[in-house]
C-alpha cells in the first residue's frame, strides 16, 4: 500500500489501526445512545460525575475528550434538563463543581447497561487472559505516550491531581 520510503503502510501501522478501532467502537456506541437521548460526550460526562462528583467544567472536558467550550455547553444543557446541578456561585476560584441529580443517576443507569453491551461485543472474541493482556498493552503505549507530555497535564482517567 505505501510507496517504498514514502509515508506509514496503513496495513502494518498499528497506530491505525487503533484509530479505525477507535472509531468503530464510538460508532457502537453512539448507536446504542442514540435511542436513549444521549452522545459518547454526554454518556462520558454523566459518567465521570458518577465517579467523582464535583468535578469542574475543565475537568470534565479533558476526560471526556472535547474542548472546554463543547464540554460548557453541554453542561449547561444537562443542567437544563436535570441531569447534573451545579451552584450559581463558585465555592473557590471560578470553577463550578457538577453533580447528578438523581433523573441524572437514572439515565446513566440505562445508558451503562447499552456501553456494557457494546464493550461485551468488542471483547466477545477474545479469552479472558487475551482481554488483561490486551489492556495491559493500551495501558502501556499510553503511558509511553504520555511520558513525554507537559507532566501539569492530569490523567483524566485518574480525576484532578492535588497539588
Amino acid at each position: 500500500m505505501s510507496q517504498k520510503g514514502a509515508g506509514v503502510d496503513l496495513d502494518k501501522s498499528l497506530g491505525y489501526l487503533l484509530k479505525e478501532a477507535s472509531s468503530a467502537l464510538r460508532v457502537a456506541m453512539e448507536e446504542v445512545l442514540r435511542p436513549l437521548g444521549m452522545s459518547v460526550t454526554h454518556y462520558s460526562c454523566l459518567e465521570l460525575l458518577a465517579q467523582r462528583p464535583g468535578l469542574s467544567n475543565s475537568e470534565l472536558a479533558r476526560g471526556a475528550f472535547v474542548t472546554r467550550q463543547s464540554m460548557n455547553v453541554l453542561l449547561q444543557t444537562l443542567e437544563r434538563d436535570g441531569y447534573v446541578t451545579r451552584p450559581a456561585a463558585a465555592p473557590v476560584g471560578k470553577a463550578l463543581p457538577a453533580r447528578l441529580t438523581p433523573r441524572g443517576r437514572r439515565s446513566l443507569e440505562k445508558a451503562t447497561v447499552a456501553v456494557r453491551s457494546v464493550e461485551v461485543r468488542m471483547l466477545s472474541g477474545m479469552t479472558g487472559a487475551e482481554q488483561s493482556r490486551a489492556f495491559r498493552i493500551l495501558q502501556s503505549m499510553t503511558d509511553s505516550l504520555r511520558a513525554g507530555d507537559d507532566d501539569t497535564l492530569p490523567d483524566p482517567r485518574r480525576g484532578p491531581r492535588s497539588s
